[in-house]
């Protein structure tokens, strides 16, 4: 699938994916990567210039955004301020010229589902941000689409309610069996709510797998760094198991092709650090440059010479026997163990 804007923007370029029933699917991606305007065009709401937008086998094109088996749910929710919340969610269902008594039973049964019985009579302006949120979504989920569009649905919410209700839409999704396709820039959300996901930038999906799989395994080096943090080193293969770098010779666990340049990755918590050189291969000398503390964990930032560092650990690990912490401007080992190096080509 392939659009360009006026401008010669090209928003989307050779897109290709295939969503199944009952998924949750994220698109992930940074401002301006195409997943909003790919969400648009599968509602409807735009045209692509090459391409066709398949549900349940059925060619899209001609049909027009309120004939499609799906709704979105914006990111602002783009709740009728002059509407109660009844009224709201029962817009949809007046315009298809339900009977009220089927209106009646099946706002009924989203208001439960969505746990907001009991505000049906107060304003978008009387609600919370988290309850806008559920009004928005019962408004979708009372017209039973085959497919729910969610536009970053929790980006205006605080944290705390943001993880609340990233589970509840997980349970809802599961209990519903529904398909969403879900819109986000916060790489923690997709990584926990996605069956699978697809990293975008420029237009172009990077890389499309499990959650698991993509950020454990890294196709690219821009999916290494945008999900999650990641420590890259340059790196030239001596031979498949053996790759030279800036840091020294370094082995991995992958097959690699001799003389081939690669970017070797890996994660901040995959790092070990060690007072006294441990008798094993890819240890490096470092020294500690900062530590930043985050409640949950400490972030050494190292100085490794040609390059930098990062290795996280768990605080808790500082109640286990043999833990050792590690002080400012301290010359220390860093491991970097083969099998959790990842070759990225080029």
């Amino acid at each position: 699938m392939r659009k360009r804007f006026d401008g010669g923007t090209q928003a989307l370029d050779g897109v290709t994916l295939q969503v199944m029933a009952g998924e949750f699917f994220s698109l992930l991606g940074p401002s301006g990567c195409g997943k909003t305007t790919l969400l648009r065009i599968l509602a409807g709401f735009e045209n692509p210039d090459e391409g066709v937008v398949r549900i349940n086998g059925q060619d899209m094109r001609s049909v027009p955004p309120y004939r499609r088996p799906l709704n979105l749910v914006f990111q602002n929710y783009a709740l009728f301020p002059h509407m109660n919340v009844y009224d709201n969610i029962a817009f949809g269902l007046r315009m298809k010229r339900l009977p009220a008594s089927e209106i009646g039973s099946r706002i009924s049964w989203v208001l439960d589902l969505v746990d907001i019985a009991g505000l049906e009579k107060r304003r978008p302006d009387e609600l919370s941000g988290g309850q806008k949120q559920r009004v928005a979504l019962a408004r979708a989920l009372v017209n039973e689409p085959d497919v729910l569009l969610l536009d970053e649905p929790l980006g205006a919410l605080d944290y705390k309610l943001r993880k609340q209700l990233q589970v509840e839409l997980m349970n809802l999704q599961e209990e519903l069996g529904l398909t969403f396709i879900y819109v986000t820039h916060d790489q923690e959300e997709a990584l926990v709510m996605s069956d699978r996901l697809a990293v975008m930038r420029h237009g172009k999906i990077e890389q499309l797998d499990f959650p698991e799989a993509v950020y454990e395994r890294p196709t690219t080096r821009f999916v290494a760094q945008f999900l999650g943090a990641s420590n890259l080193i340059p790196a030239a293969a001596l031979d498949e198991s053996r790759t030279t770098t800036p840091l020294g010779d370094l082995a991995v666990k992958e097959a690699l092709a001799p003389g081939r340049r690669y970017t070797l990755s890996i994660r901040p918590e995959k790092l070990r650090l060690h007072r006294t050189r441990p008798p094993r291969a890819n240890v490096v000398p470092v020294r500690v440059d900062d530590i930043i503390y985050t409640g949950a964990e400490n972030q050494y930032l190292l100085d490794a010479g040609p390059l930098e560092l990062i290795a996280y650990t768990l605080n808790a690990d500082i109640q286990e026997p043999g833990f050792e912490e590690f002080d400012y401007d301290e010359n220390v080992f860093a491991e970097l163990p083969p099998e959790n190096l990842v070759a990225i080509d080029g």
